[in-house]
This record gives structure tokens, sequence and C-alpha cells, in this order.
């Protein structure tokens, strides 16, 4: 068995992807094919001794849809493919803008006399006066704007006729039968003056209109998930400094091999992965995993490629290039992430195809029926357009769209954007939520926890901390400043300030040597820690990052003068949030990369149900995975980039508005507020929002059904009422009006 991954091309919707897996796996060999309508990418498993690539891809493009084996692309050619949809898109919204302003002059044209106050036309445009200069305009303008939208006539009946009929075949059938009947009409004007009174441009324009918004605002969203891939792989630097024969040679990171030495300067990014060979330094290793306080590295440790030098030169082994590196496994991850998704279906789209070939048959049944009592083909034809029209996805297209539009915008008012009506969809499923620690839980940034001292006050030793720290770069030491600062203390001019790498500093106050550092600083110095030594130690247990403070006239005879203590606060409602989390029946994780007894002692303040610590950067995407094998619906809150593949194989996946800007565009909602009670919010929305689309459905459904055997004739051989298409155009605006009045009922919700 093998399992490939092929790009499906020709996809507009639900269910266009359910068409392709089902061609798929009804073949021989195939265990397992899964299409993400998001992506266009097939995953399928299958024998390669019963099928082959030619195979595959031939079955698919019977089925109306183009394949090709699916090939992992370079930085290059990802912005090169941005590029194109960029493009696509924009040429999409000149279309959709086109339309907008065609309609506005079609809806005047036609609708103007319907409204209570006069809207008067010129003569020659005038029903009454020029009905058929009156129809022609409508023509005109209703043409253009088909021509707009030619691609839902292309793809929907290429679609119908391949037996595999999707949403965009009802926007073609329904608005392609209004405006023939309209175009049939327009003819018979000269001859039937009363023929005007049966034009369905608008209908035909306006449906299609509406339709191409939606498509517009799904093509931009399809679009985040790309671009958030493609800054991932930016992280990494496009060259390296190789130290070869001696000489430093700047050339491409995919010229470099395993085991060359390269060189990395302050503040330079890592190219690849690898070990420290030479040097100490501290790495700001955030943007992969997540955790705020930089990593001391020394010679043997390991080092991970996109992270960032702070200070201090190295040199690196390098052991692991191309597709090995923990950036490429991210991005890979990310993708098979994406892969695995299944899409939601919508109902509208299942419904679809099951919906069109009913009203055809219908049309068609009734005009039989209707031909073999005798009728007119006048009379026929009327049956047949009026059943047609009434079915048109007016109220199915706008059920779901409208109350998700209504939906979002109640979201972004309060600060949650939601990206998808997928997202809106899944998140009342949600049982299981996923908090990353740091960022999201926490603050994401070091602060001053406590200050213990015996010879001098608290103030004191912060003067003296902050006043040597600030010439200082390093996040630990700029927590002390603003500390110092928030206290109003001013600082003290300092001297031969020098950095001691992966250490602390060293600095002169007043004449006064002071060093400032970690537990390996004090030992490299001799420093007695006496008393601070056991006071780190409970910092330690809190999940604490100790600073002494040591004091002296010379070097050799410094003693510890007090420690500061160093952490990541929690945020003041994330223990308010996880319980009003719990009260929705939720069970609440926290998930990090930070050892088992900070993580411990965080899940405990904030009062979260479980813990998975010391998780790799690479490894949160699996956790998520696990998750969902074991039955639960999960929804991942983070903010890293390291956060970024296991917010694409969440369910959903919700990104705090203060994260990087991968994880914000590889989410399905931020968290503009970044505060954890929108996620409680989000739920409730999501829930209230589904409730108004079933609700939308039914309406739709329910005009539709009735108006079907009405407009089949079914009692005009009971009572002689026979209704026109003019009734069946008003069945379809009603049902419309009262979906859209429904939508708009959410904006009284209370979150």
């Amino acid at each position: 068995m093998v399992t490939e991954k092929y790009k499906i091309s020709g996809m507009t919707c639900a269910a266009c992807s359910s068409s392709v897996e089902k061609v798929t796996r009804k073949m021989e060999g195939v265990q397992e094919s899964n299409v993400n309508l998001t992506t266009g990418i097939m995953t399928i498993t299958y024998d390669d001794t019963f099928l082959e690539d030619s195979k595959i891809i031939s079955k698919v493009e019977r089925a109306g849809f183009g394949a090709e084996k699916y090939v992992e692309k370079t930085k290059k050619e990802r912005a090169g493919d941005a590029e194109d949809m960029e493009l696509a898109i924009r040429k999409t919204r000149h279309r959709l803008i086109m339309n907008i302003i065609l309609a506005i002059p079609l809806l005047y044209i036609s609708m103007g006399h319907m409204v209570p106050f006069p809207m008067p036309l010129p003569k020659f445009l005038d029903m009454h006066e020029s009905p058929l200069n009156f129809a022609l305009a409508q023509l005109v303008l209703t043409t253009w704007i088909l021509i707009n939208g030619r691609k839902f006539y292309t793809v929907g009946f290429k679609s119908f006729f391949k037996g595999h009929p999707n949403m965009d075949s009802l926007v073609a059938l329904g608005t392609g039968s209004a405006f023939l009947y309209s175009l049939v009409m327009t003819f018979r004007i000269p001859y039937d003056m009363d023929a005007v009174h049966n034009l369905y441009f608008e209908s035909a324009a306006i449906v299609v209109t509406l339709v191409m918004v939606g498509k517009y605002m799904e093509g931009r969203s399809k679009g985040k998930t790309t671009e958030a891939i493609r800054k991932l792989m930016e992280l990494a630097p496009d060259t390296a400094i190789v130290i070869r024969d001696g000489e430093h040679r700047e050339v491409p990171v995919e010229e470099v091999k395993t085991g060359e030495l390269v060189l990395v300067r302050p503040g330079s990014r890592i190219p690849l992965d690898g070990i420290v060979a030479e040097g100490h330094t501290t790495v700001d290793e955030s943007m992969l995993t997540g955790e705020s306080i930089p990593v001391e590295k020394a010679p043997g440790e390991e080092i991970i490629g996109g992270s960032v030098n702070y200070q201090g030169a190295v040199t690196v082994q390098v052991t692991r290039v191309g597709a090995d590196t923990t950036l490429a496994k991210i991005v890979r991850l990310m993708e098979d992430a994406q892969g695995k998704k299944a899409p939601i279906s919508k109902l509208a789209d299942v419904v679809a195809g099951y919906f069109v070939p009913a009203v055809m048959a219908i049309a068609v049944i009734a005009s039989i029926v209707w031909i073999l009592l005798g009728y007119e083909l006048t009379f026929v034809l009327t049956i047949f357009v009026s059943v047609l029209v009434i079915a048109c996805p007016c109220a199915l297209g706008l059920a779901t769209p409208t109350a998700i539009m209504v939906g979002t915008g109640l979201g972004a008012s309060h600060g949650i954007l939601i990206k998808s009506g997928e997202a809106l969809e899944m998140s009342h499923k949600a049982d299981t939520v996923v908090l990353d620690k740091t960022g999201t839980v926490t603050e994401g940034r070091p602060k001053v926890i406590e200050v213990r001292a015996e010879k001098m006050s608290q103030e004191e030793l912060l003067k003296i901390a902050a006043s040597c720290e600030q010439v200082s770069e390093h996040p630990l030491g700029q927590a002390i400043v603003e500390e110092a600062k928030a206290r109003n203390i001013k600082l003290e001019k300092v001297e031969e300030f020098q950095s001691i790498t992966g250490q602390g500093i060293r600095a002169m106050v007043d004449g006064k040597l002071y060093f400032i550092g970690n537990k390996r600083l004090c030992e490299e110095q001799k420093i007695s820690l006496g008393v601070y030594e056991k006071a780190a130690g409970e910092f330690a247990d809190k999940g604490q990052t100790p600073m002494f403070l040591a004091e002296g006239v010379k070097e050799g005879e410094m003693e510890a003068a007090g420690v500061i203590s160093v952490a990541d606060p929690v945020k003041p409602t994330s223990r308010e949030a996880i319980a009003h989390m719990q009260k929705q029946g939720l069970q609440v994780y926290i998930l990090t990369g930070d050892n088992k007894r900070t993580a411990e002692y965080i899940a405990k303040q904030v009062g979260a149900d479980q813990v998975i610590a010391e998780v790799m950067p690479g490894d949160k995407a699996g956790v998520v995975e696990r998750l969902q094998e074991e039955g639960k619906c999960v929804m991942m809150v983070g903010d890293g980039i390291n956060d970024a593949p296991a917010l694409v194989q969440a369910d959903i996946g919700v990104a705090v508005g203060s994260g990087s800007d991968i994880a914000l565009d590889s989410s399905d909602i931020v968290l503009m507020k970044s505060d954890l009670n929108d996620v409680d919010k989000t739920i409730r929305l999501s829930r209230a929002t589904i409730r108004n689309i079933k609700q939308n459905l039914f309406w739709a459904f329910f005009y539709n059904s009735c108006g079907l055997f009405l407009a089949a004739g079914v009692l005009y051989s009971i009572t002689g009422t026979l209704l026109s298409p003019m009734f069946a155009g008003l069945a379809m605006s009603l049902s419309s009006v009262s979906v859209v009045g429904n939508a708009l009922r959410l904006r009284n919700l209370k979150l």
C-alpha cells in the first residue's frame, strides 16, 4: 500500500470534493481517499500492484475535474503561486465590482415601478411607454453580468452533465432558466404587450452577483493558508556563511551539506539545524518553540534553524539540511494537517446533489403530463419555467451565508475574528480545548515576580540590577529594567559593561563591581550564594528563573547580595475563562514545551483539567491528532509559530491577537483582545448561528417544496389556479426575505 497526494482542480463546493472521493474510493485497490476542498489536495492510499498514477488521474478527469501528482514546492515557487493567486483574486474582485455597478441600474429599471414612491424613468425606458426598450435594457445589463459570472455556467453545466451536480449547477440551471424564459418573453413583446410583465432578468443577475460575493470571500480565505506556510518558510535565511578550506564563503542554503561548519553572527538567523561547535550564545527560539525565555547555547548543544542568534558569534556544525530540518518538518506537518482535515459538508451543497435532479424531474414530468392532456406549448412552457424559477437557489444559497455573515459580524464587534463559515459551524461541536501555555494562558513576556535581599532594600537591589541591565538587550535584563521603571526608580550611570554569553553580565556602578546572572555565572566567578541558594530553589519550584546579584571590590572576592525571580506571569483572565469553558462542558488541556514542574504549577493556578508538558515543536500537532483519534472534537488555542501545525490540525484553530503572524494566518478564529473569555463567547455564538442556519434552511425548503407543486399545476385541474412565473418569482423573493430577516435576528444576541 502506498499513500500519495494529487492536486485536484475544478472543485467549487463540498459536493465536488465528495464526488472525487466517491469515484476514487470505488477503484479496485483503493483503501482510502480524502479530498481537502480548501487546499485542493487529494490524499489517496492504494495498492500499487492494482493501480497506476495514470489510472487515478484518468478516473478523476472523467468525473469532470483536473488531477496531477502533487509536488512539494520551493520557497521561490510558493512565492510565484502566491502572486498568481493574488492576481486571480484581483480579477475576481474587478468582475464583482463591475457586476455590482451594473446591478444598480438593472434593479432601478426593473423594480423601480414597484416601490411605493415614484422613481421616474425616461419615456424610452418606461415599461408602459416603451415595453420593448424596457426589456432590451434589462437584457443588455443582465447579459453583461452573466458573462462576468460565466464560471458558474461553464463549471455548473459541466458538473451536471458529468452526473455530479453541485451548487454551481443549481445556480446555472435556476438563473439560466429565468434568463431564457425572459428572453423568450422579450421576443413576444411586439406581438403580446402583456409579456413585459413576465421578465425575470433581475432575478438571474442578482443571484449570480450575490453568489459571486460569497465565492470572492471564500477565495480570499483559502489564500491565507498558503500565506501562512510561505511566511514560515521565510524564517530560514536564503544564504549561509560556510567555512571551507579556512575561508568564509556565503553560499545558498541549498548548497550546504551535512557536517559542514557555518558561522552565525550576532543578530542573524541560524540557517540550518546543527550543533554548536565553538562559542557561547543566547538564542531566541520563541518563533519555533513558543517559549519566551531565550535559551543559552554552549558547545555540543543543539540549535534550530530559523531561530535568532542574540549575542556572540558561534560556529555551528550542520546536522540536518533540506526536508530534514525542524522548520521543514513543521511546514510538512501543516500541509499534512491541512490535507487530513475533512471539509465540513454544508447541508445546501449536499442537498444540491438531490435537489437539482428532483426539480428537473418535476419540471419535465409536469410538462409531459400537460402535453398529454392536450395543452398548448405556451402553457407547458409556463409550467416548466415556473417550476425552475421557484426552485431558483436564491433562498437556498442565502440560507447559510447570511447567517454566517451576521454571526461573524457580531463576533467581530466583540473582537472575535472568524475567518470562515466552517470555523463558525464547527465551534459548536467542540468538547475539548487545548491551550498553549506561553502567550495564551500566560502573558508571553518575562516579568519580575519577586525580589529578595538581606543587606539592602528591594528597591536598592532593583536600582543596582536595573542600572547594570539598562544597556543589555537580553529579555530577562529588560524585565528587570521594566520593573524598576514601574516603581519609578531612578537608574544610575553604568560603566565597563560586559556581557558574559550564556551566563549574565559584569558592570561597574558608582565605582563598585557587580555581576548579575545565573547559577553558572556564580560558579564560574566563585561567588558564594549563601541563603539565596534556597530562595532560588523555591523560585524554580514555581517555574521561575532566579537571577543573582553579586557585589564586591574585585573579581574573586564577590558575594551574593540578593536574588530576583523572573517568570512569565499568568494572565488575569485565564482562571475565570477556563472556569467558563468547563461550565460549557469542555475539557481543558494545557500544552507546552516547558518543563513539567512549571507547567503543572501554572495548570494548578488556572484550574486546567490536564497538562501535557515537554512537547517538542513538531509534536504539538501529533498531540492534537491523538485527542481526535480518541473521538474528541478539538479546539486549539495558541499564539506561536510552533502552534501553527496544531492550529491547522485541530478541528478549530484559535489564535490570540498578540501572537505571531503565522499563527494568526494558520488559525480559523482570531481573538483580537487576547482574552481567553472570548473562547466561551465564540462557542455560544457558534451554537446560536447553527440554530439560525437550520431555521433558514427549513424556510428555504418549505417555500420551494410548497411552490414546486403549485408551479407544476397541481391545483389547476381542481380550482383553475395556475402559478405564473411572476408569482413563482414573488414566492422565491419571499423565501429570500424570510431567510435574511431571520438571519438579522442574530444581531440581538448577547455575548
